[in-house]
């Protein structure tokens, strides 16, 4: 079967949002370093908020079967947890034909990857390796989807 983009024009339009979780494993050092304000590069959480919000409007390029829709919201929140992990939430929401899971998922991927390339240079070992970071546990966490006449405003 060829690759093709499945064809929503039948589909109403609703009120959609998705949620998605990911974090990033680094080394107790790195995450004093981000608490202190540290980092060559500058404050990583705030980047990578910054960074995720734009994969989110990206996604239909990065993932060729995604719908381009509107987005009507992108919030991401990106925090340290504990002693060895920076975890990171994004919330889309859009009024569309379709879901915003992929939308969520690209943005939490890439705001982690954001807080690696900053903090590369603390995690690297003799090698030039990175034996203790690991992107970990990326889940849509929640999904609604609400007719626009059930909507709150």
């Amino acid at each position: 079967m060829k690759p093709r983009m499945v064809d929503i024009s039948d589909k109403k339009i609703i009120y959609r949002e998705a949620e998605a979780y990911g974090r990033i494993r680094l080394s107790e050092e790195t995450i004093k370093l981000i608490n202190e304000g540290k980092i060559e590069k500058g404050d990583p959480l705030q980047v990578a908020a910054i960074a995720g919000i734009n994969a989110a409007k990206l996604t239909p390029y990065l993932l060729p079967m995604c719908h381009p829709i509107e987005i009507t919201n992108v919030d991401i929140r990106c925090s340290i947890e504990d002693e060895t992990h920076v975890g990171c939430r994004a919330k889309v929401k859009a009024i569309a034909r379709t879901g915003v899971e992929m939308e969520a998922l690209t943005a939490v991927t890439i705001a982690l990857l954001n807080v690696w390339d900053m903090v590369k240079k603390y995690e690297k070992d003799e090698k030039g390796l990175y034996p203790r970071t690991r992107i970990e546990e990326i889940v849509v966490s929640s999904k609604i989807k609400k007719d626009l006449e059930n909507l709150d405003r």
